[in-house]
């Protein structure tokens, strides 16, 4: 299911909603009042609005118990009832209103609902003479076609209404949580790209940085001390376990120790200039986003080459936008097999990293926002990101 067609539906749902509130006004609190404005029709809809839209943010954690406890009150009110409860497939998660005491008739009651996944209609046994609740309905809640739990609404008398708005109310649940999972699935494939990333950092890179390192030692001890320091905060930043996102002044500078222990190696070989405007630095972009890119270009750049590799760096601020650009004169690429990679076609070594940041790439910000490539056998290559300096869930 697209976002699109999630939001469509959500939209879809607000009329039956608000008709739900409207008719269940008289066992609901009484709304506020909005200066006599509008029709009573109109007051509802506003106030359905405002409340499915207070409901709406806990429920796009997905169906836990503190989740159920901040939306219980909300969706209670856009049903109008004496009592709404919530569960998943093993307890209760949360009971808002009266006639708590039902919570075990409750889940007995729930196994077929939960079985079927269609929603019932149950007179509820009290021997309390006081309660005010006497009969249950119950709505499931669905994601791709998994029962997840339960919406329970209880009243004094059974009515057609009820049954209809609670299905509609539990079908706009369904739809957040089904948000929720997609939210979910989404950052389980950023995890999975980054660990790729991870992996793709190459033993031979590690080899040769200790090796460099370890021709210092005695030597020039101070130096082989700095490189260690070099390669311990280069590790660190790309191993980390915290956060998908970054800011372009961390990923620079964990590019900065990279180069310095490609330097330790290549000496006079490798040429890198930077231009960075400080206005970018705060930017935030994915995570192990540009190091990749710059990996590559030193692997093609110094790649059949007895001269010198000249890399070239920089992000100017573009409005909006922060505009990185990657450049090397190294041996280039032929534009069809460059097509075969991003496409997935193709994974010669060290394409991974142009494949997985141009795929991150568009995840997160769009289609439009995949690198822009520049290259031809022997004529280097150029890669250019365009990163949105605001971009909702980017932070």
């Amino acid at each position: 299911m697209t976002m699109a067609f999630v939001a469509g539906l959500c939209v879809a749902l607000l009329p039956l909603l608000a008709a739900g509130f409207w008719l269940g006004r008289r066992t609901a609190p009484r709304p506020k009042s909005y200066g006599g404005l509008g029709t009573p029709v109109e007051h509802a809809t506003f106030q359905t609005l405002h409340t499915a839209s207070l409901a709406a943010p806990p429920l796009r954690a997905g169906l836990t118990e503190e989740t159920a406890r901040k939306s219980a009150r909300r969706l209670r009110s856009l049903l109008g009832t004496d009592a709404l409860c919530l569960a998943d497939e093993r307890r209760v998660l949360v009971w808002d209103g009266v006639g708590a005491h039902h919570r075990a008739e409750i889940m007995e009651k729930l196994a077929g609902p939960l079985e079927s996944g269609r929603g019932e209609a149950f007179r509820l046994g009290c021997h309390t003479p006081d309660c005010p609740v006497r009969w249950a309905v119950v709505a499931p809640l669905t994601v791709d076609d998994r029962v997840l739990g339960a919406l329970v609404a209880c009243a004094p008398r059974e009515s057609a209404v009820l049954v209809r708005a609670a299905g509609e109310v539990a079908r706009w649940v369904s739809v957040q949580l089904e948000l929720a999972d997609l939210d979910r699935s989404r950052t389980r494939l950023i995890e999975a790209e980054i660990r790729a990333l991870r992996a793709q950092i190459s033993p031979h890179f590690i080899f040769n940085s200790l090796a460099v390192i370890a021709s210092f030692v005695r030597t020039d001890p101070e130096r082989a001390r700095e490189l260690l320091l070099e390669f311990a905060d280069f590790t660190r930043y790309s191993f980390r376990r915290h956060g998908d996102f970054t800011t372009l002044a961390d990923e620079l500078h964990a590019i900065d120790h990279y180069l310095a222990l490609v330097r330790a190696r290549f000496g006079d070989r490798l040429s890198v200039t930077l231009q960075i405007a400080p206005e970018v630095l705060p930017v935030t972009l994915p995570f192990l986003c540009l190091q990749p890119l710059v990996e590559n270009a030193v692997k093609h750049g110094l790649e059949g080459k007895t001269g010198t590799c000249r890399i070239s760096i920089t992000a100017q601020d573009a409005g909006a936008e922060a505009l990185v650009v990657i450049e090397d004169d190294g041996a280039g690429m032929d534009p069809e097999l460059l097509r075969r990679i991003l496409a997935g076609e193709d994974s010669p070594s060290g394409g991974i990293g142009l494949s997985n940041v141009d795929d991150r790439l568009r995840q997160v910000y769009g289609d439009d926002h995949g690198l822009v490539i520049e290259t031809a056998v022997g004529a280097g290559m150029k890669v250019t990101a365009r990163l949105p300096k605001y971009q909702p869930g980017v932070h």
